[in-house]
Formats: structure tokens, sequence, C-alpha cells
């Protein structure tokens, strides 16, 4: 049979009442009775029942996180993995836990937003991405419900945000590239719609102009996800294009490690041996490939946790600052 607070307060000789003013570290409680209540708290065993503790002090001491991704690309793509350590890591050593909902687009997210909200089962959200017009941000905002966001927001205002310099990142990666004399060069990017793909994309257009180079349509993917299978079917389609000899890259810039490897995949089963590839995230699939000449680590455990640390100080009353900038890496590996 499990000990109720009733029986800590027997053993301690104080009522019920005063237990609870124990758990919550009242002030109006003397250290003397704190100190008869903990002990007797320990030598019972006593686990507070957390739930009747959140719905007295309104709060659920659980941060939600909403992944824009299904559940088996959770499982394959470190990024995520890697950022959700992060997050982990400041939410416990605050004596939180996290929930995660994994979802298809941006109407899921927009669905579980508005659940967490209703059903107060968080004491606030972490956004995993950053769309332009995003619906999620603008319906938090009206609910004036705290939340944080993995990635530039469109209005930074009033919102809380952590993110790389996507733009410099593939700006480096690319002109890394131009340095080792490659001039065709092919870019494949990620979502449509989301900030992270257009500050990368942007970033691979201005080192190709700003060393005089042209960009060709057909080795140019810039509306996609950061997936294997997107990566296979962008170098797919690259091959058969009509003028692909005409157009022939010889380095591709992919958005994300995974893409990456689908690219090689493809490379390796038509047995092309001179076009190289770089990628995203440095994440240790990667390492094993000598085509993947370079990789931009991002840092993702630092954007998770830095992501909690502006969400739950919030909620703490001890806001220390309203966006990171999470710096990266270009890791080389030829």
């Amino acid at each position: 049979m499990s000990v109720t607070l009733n029986d800590v307060a027997r053993a301690a000789g104080v009522s019920a009442s005063t237990v609870s003013r124990v758990l919550s570290d009242s002030p109006r409680i003397s250290a003397e009775t704190k100190e008869r209540v903990r002990k007797a708290i320990k030598e019972l065993n006593y686990f507070p029942n957390s739930v009747a503790r959140s719905l007295a002090r309104n709060s659920t001491k659980t941060v939600g996180l909403i992944l824009n991704t299904e559940s088996q690309t959770l499982t394959r793509n470190p990024f995520f993995i890697q950022a959700m350590v992060g997050i982990s890591i400041y939410a416990q050593a605050n004596g939180y836990d996290v929930m995660f909902s994994c979802n298809k687009n941006e109407d899921e997210d927009l669905n579980t937003a508005m659940r967490f909200v209703s059903s107060r089962r968080v004491d606030g959200i972490i956004l995993f991405t950053s769309r332009t017009d995003d619906k999620c941000i603008y319906y938090l905002k009206r609910q004036e419900f705290p939340f944080s966001v993995i990635g530039r927001p469109d209005d930074t205002d009033s919102v809380m945000w952590v993110d790389n310099d996507n733009f410099q990142a593939t700006y480096q990666v690319t002109v890394y590239l131009i340095t080792k004399g490659h001039s065709k060069i092919s870019f494949i990017g990620g979502p449509p719609g989301h900030n992270v793909s257009k500050d990368r994309f942007d970033g691979y257009k201005r080192a190709m102009s700003v060393y005089g180079f042209s960009i060709s349509d057909s080795i140019v993917f810039s509306n996609g996800d950061f997936s294997e299978e997107f990566g296979y079917e962008c170098m797919r389609t690259m091959l058969s294009s009509p003028d692909f000899n005409i157009n022939k890259p010889t380095a591709i810039v992919t958005s994300d490690d995974m893409q990456a490897l689908g690219v090689i995949k493809v490379l390796n089963e038509k047995n092309i041996p001179d076009i190289v590839v770089t990628g995203f995230n440095n994440t240790p699939v990667g390492m094993y490939h000598s085509r993947m000449i370079a990789s931009v680590d991002v840092n993702a455990k630092d954007l998770g946790y830095y992501a909690a640390k502006l969400l739950i100080d919030s909620i703490k009353g001890e806001k220390t600052g309203s966006h990171y900038i999470v710096p990266t890496e270009l890791v080389k590996k030829a």
C-alpha cells in the first residue's frame, strides 16, 4: 500500500496542510518543522502526487516539443535526437519533464499546439521549426502562451528563438568548394516555406554570385525535405536531365547529411566517381562516406539546450534574453 500525505503528517506530528506547504517550500513554515517533515518523507519513502501538486499550483513542470517530422524520420535523423538531448539536459536540471509530438505537416503541428494549450498539460512549448507565416507562432502569441522556437521566425519581436547563421554557414561551405576548384556546384535545399531552407539557399546563391559563377536550374532543388529519399530523388532527376552532360556538377551542396547519403547512394549505384558532396549537421552517419568531404556542424545539442533555457527561464520569471545564435563549424574531411 502506497504512503499517503496523511501518513507523513502523522509521522511528523503536523497537519496534512503543513506537509503540503513544506513540499512547496513555503516561507511560512519554520526550518525546524521543514526538517522534521522532510525526515518523515525520507523515512517513509513518500513520493508526492505530481498531478495533484501541479493542479494546486497551476503548473505541470512539463514542456512540450512539437517536431515537424514523422516518427520514422525522428529515429533516422540524428539532428532531432541531439537537439532533444540538449532540451532534456536543461529541463531536467530545472525539474522539468518533456513531452513530444511528431507531426507530418503544419496543420498537425497547430492541432498539437492547440491541444497542449487547451488541456494545460504543459507549461510551455518548443517548436522545432520556423515557417513563413507560421500558424503555430501566430496562435501561441495570440494565446499569450510561453513558447520558444528552434529557427529564426519571420517577426522576431516578442518571440524567443535560437538558430544558427544558416546563410553564412552555407556561404562558407560553397566558398570552400570553390577554393578547391569547383565551379559547377549543385544545391539541394529543404522544406519550402521554412526560413532555414531560405537562408541556406540564399547563402549558396550569394557565394556563387560573388565568385562570378552561374547557377543552372537543372542542378538546383530548393523544394524538398531533409531526407535521404529526397537526396536520392534529386540525384536521379539530375542524371535523367537531357543536358546533364553539359551542366554536370563536380560538387553538390546538400542541406542535410541525410540528403547527402541519398545523393551518394545514387552516385555509387551509377559508378560516378568524380562528384563530391557536402552535408549539414555533421552527424555520425556521414563520417564513413569518403564522398562527403565536408559537413556543417550546427551544434544541435546546443540549439536544443538554449531553446529550453529561453523557455524555462521565462516560465520561472527569470528571462535572460530573447534569442541565441549558436555558432556553426565547417568540418572538413578531405
